[in-house]
């Protein structure tokens, strides 16, 4: 595991000797298991990721875009105006889920009614709290995307990638397959935890709520800090094409290193008082969406539900009260780790 900002920035940037070039090994755990398909743009490196990788930013940089920006805002506006109106809500499920699936069909271009699909999928896409795999009906859902995308003129995502062309061919089913598994699955999670994260924080420690709804230029900053300390996603492998030295350690050719971005967000040297969250920190060189040519491309439009989140919560809630919360861990076969909650029923007072 690479732990040090430093030497984690380092080793994201060098692909030659810290390889993306391993289909189903990049995420940990590994997901052999549960997906047949390459993950694209994440699992290939340059100079083929570049082209992999500007076929679908546009649809990802929309975020960006003044009309989405106020979608989001909109949408935000109304799930918060309906817990308000309820005696309590169960954040994860009742909240983050629906916000997670509704502001992604709004980023592809997608109707509600298709997102009414997604919130029932739960918080992965690839596997159930018992561990079950439900990777095959993922893939058989893309492809009937994919099937409707070629048989019609749509303008959302899957209709774009079914049309796209690289180096003066079409996609494979394959390669779309491998855009619609990263969209699904490495936006859902994490999300998720961001938002449920965010609440349970405020609901904690109320001035911080305060600090924010008396200027809401520090909105920007504080989200900022809110995915350094939580980390949606703790860490990513990297695969050694060849043998090499990590501080002193042996890296046999073939072996996986970890990318640990949770422990090179807490790094002391880089963020002082690492343990604290401070809503004004900066600078704030984080490393929640990696660093390097695979940066996150949902990085943006992760940026803009949670600052739309905390906008909405200054302007609309008073206060936010915690029922019961759940534990923070997230139980894999081999290790545990620590996440946002995997329950967390809060109580929203409007504001006066």
């Amino acid at each position: 595991m690479i732990l040090r900002h430093e030497d984690l920035r380092r080793a994201a940037k060098d692909w030659r000797t810290f390889s993306s070039d391993a289909p189903l090994r990049i995420p940990i755990p590994s997901e052999e298991n549960v997906r047949t398909v390459r993950q694209l743009p994440l699992e290939i490196d340059p100079p083929a990721h570049t082209g992999y990788r500007e076929l679908a930013e546009p649809f990802f940089n929309r975020a960006k875009q003044p009309e989405v920006i106020a979608g989001m805002e909109d949408l935000v506006r109304r799930l918060l105006y309906d817990a308000l109106g309820r005696e309590a809500i169960e954040i994860v499920r009742e909240f983050a889920i629906p916000l997670q699936s509704l502001a992604l069909a709004r980023l592809v271009n997608m109707p509600d009614t298709e997102a009414d699909i997604w919130i029932g999928w739960g918080t992965h896409v690839f596997r159930e709290g018992d561990g079950t795999s439900k990777g095959a009906a993922l893939e058989v859902y893309l492809n009937s995307l994919f099937d409707r995308g070629e048989a019609g003129k749509g303008e959302d995502f899957f209709s774009a990638l079914s049309r796209a062309s690289l180096h003066g061919r079409r996609l494979t089913r394959e390669e779309m397959l491998g855009y619609g598994s990263i969209m699904f699955a490495g936006g859902r999670d994490t999300v998720i935890n961001s938002i449920s994260g965010v609440i349970g924080h405020l609901s904690e420690h109320p001035q911080d709520l305060e600090f924010l709804r008396a200027d809401p230029k520090r909105i920007v900053h504080a989200a900022e800090e809110f995915f350094r300390v939580i980390s949606p996603v703790t860490h990513i492998g990297r695969v050694c094409p060849a043998r090499t030295e990590i501080q002193g350690v042996s890296v046999e050719p073939g072996d996986l290193v970890s990318l640990c971005f949770a422990s090179a967000n807490y790094d002391e040297s880089v963020f002082p008082s690492a343990d604290e969250i401070r809503l004004d920190r900066k600078p704030n060189p984080h490393v929640a969406f990696g660093f390097g040519p695979h940066l996150c491309l949902g990085a943006p439009h992760a940026r803009l539900v949670v600052r739309s989140l905390l906008k909405c919560l200054c302007d609309q809630v008073g206060q936010i009260t915690t029922v019961t919360a759940g534990e923070k861990i997230e139980r894999e076969q081999k290790y545990h780790r620590s996440l946002a909650y995997d329950s967390l029923t809060v109580r929203f007072t409007p504001r006066k």
